[in-house]
């Protein structure tokens, strides 16, 4: 039976960064990552303006400029008649006013290679958890896939939205009801396409595209449902749709198969308790998130940030009770910035979005959703949505145990 003082279970965002910060104040702390490598297509692939604020005040920022990246600074909505912008991340005040777009394992990986810098740090690849152990009413480990038990002060689930800890936890789950789908593909880029954040509004269809570089990262919103409707038919439906919104798309998807296109059924959840004794959960463990905006990422790190300022020294000394103390002062400080997002992404989805979609395709005017045409009316409204998807609603700083100055560029660590 091996022991540790923290177990972080996922080796998402959340979970990596949690684990480095905790590792700098000394905490010996193990991460469980079910999969080998971090390679997963179809993540959110951002890294927002203050998650790099982070990375500079834990002497990152030059590893991660190191790393290939695209820097959205506006996202702009293209409509027949034009373009129109409703998000200028330029008008933000931090050191980094942008949202970076890059493969998400190229983060993780400059993480887990900052963490195993830390002698108290350790990751586990190819580790799956099956349970959590209990004594006396308390978790205190968990039982890992091959059968072994890691036993630990406090096991915290960063395993995301289908967290398998937080249903063995039995924490009260609050849901609310969603109306729309995601469609996740990729459509090849030309140099000479529009880059940036963009999105496509019909009447009766959304469209989301992100540039890669060498392709656009898609979201198509669909009502809830439609998934399988669409792919009970041929996949040219779905290419006669893109073509029909954008007909500069024709010729590059006469390879797309329904195998290229992902369904991210949207959630929106969040737990009434994020933790019980000798466990806590954070990210998308605790408040699944809607894809609009692209924030979930951005709250994940948020969590695990305020997570490792308030749980350090109590873990530190081993004190139980002011480890469970600590757990519950998470939940207080994150639920605010949870609760305003999660609204907004609500208010979205049924008063943008699914008018949006409801509309109805046909070649009368588009219908563009009030806010955006406010943000067009009045440029300084744009500094609104860049903030709230940037910076988001309360963001967090590095402990002070977490800082360093600027770190030497090293290899990746895998």
């Amino acid at each position: 039976m091996e022991r540790t003082t923290c177990c972080v279970v996922g080796g998402g965002p959340a979970g990596m960064v949690l684990g480095l910060l905790l590792a700098r104040a000394g905490v010996e702390v193990t991460v469980l990552e079910k999969h080998g490598d971090f390679l997963r297509d179809f993540r959110g692939d951002t890294v927002h303006t203050s998650t790099l604020t982070l990375l500079d005040e834990l002497g990152l920022w030059p590893r991660f400029d190191a790393l290939p990246y695209r820097a959205l600074t506006r996202v702009r909505l293209r409509l027949d008649e034009g373009e129109v912008t409703i998000g200028d991340m330029s008008r933000l005040d931090a050191p980094h006013p942008m949202v970076a777009m890059t493969p998400q394992w190229h983060l993780l990986d400059m993480l887990a290679t900052a963490a195993r810098e830390e002698p108290t740090f350790t990751l586990r690849m190819h580790t799956e958890v099956a349970g959590l152990v209990r004594t006396g009413g308390r978790v205190t480990g968990v039982r890992l896939g091959d059968g072994s038990v890691l036993e630990a002060d406090l096991v915290v689930a960063c395993d995301g939205r289908d967290s398998r800890v937080r249903a063995e936890s039995g924490l009260p789950l609050h849901r609310y009801d969603v109306p729309i789908d995601v469609e996740w593909f990729r459509v090849p880029r030309h140099p000479d396409d529009p880059d940036g954040g963009l999105g496509r509004v019909r009447r009766g269809r959304f469209l989301v595209m992100l540039d890669r570089g060498d392709y656009f990262q898609c979201a198509l919103v669909v009502s809830k449902g439609d998934d399988a409707r669409l792919r009970a038919g041929s996949v040219q439906v779905l290419r006669d749709v893109l073509t029909g919104m954008n007909p500069w798309m024709t010729g590059r998807l006469d390879a797309m198969t329904w195998d290229d296109v992902k369904l991210l059924e949207v959630s929106l959840d969040r737990l009434t308790r994020w933790s019980a004794p000798g466990v806590l959960c954070i990210g998308d463990a605790a408040h699944a998130m809607s894809p609009i905006g692209g924030v979930g990422i951005n709250l994940a790190v948020q969590d695990a940030v305020a997570a490792a300022r308030l749980l350090a020294h109590p873990l530190l000394a081993h004190d139980p009770e002011a480890v469970d103390r600590a757990g519950r002062a998470v939940q207080r400080r994150r639920t605010p910035p949870t609760v305003v997002t999660q609204t907004a992404q609500d208010l979205a989805h049924r008063r943008v979005v699914a008018p949006v979609l409801d509309a109805g395709p046909g070649d009368g005017e588009d219908a563009v959703p009030l806010p955006f045409r406010l943000a067009q009316r009045f440029p300084v409204l744009q500094w609104v949505p860049a903030r709230a998807v940037g910076i988001g609603v309360l963001p967090e700083h590095a402990p002070d145990f977490a800082r360093r100055p600027p770190l030497p560029l090293v290899a990746p660590a895998s």
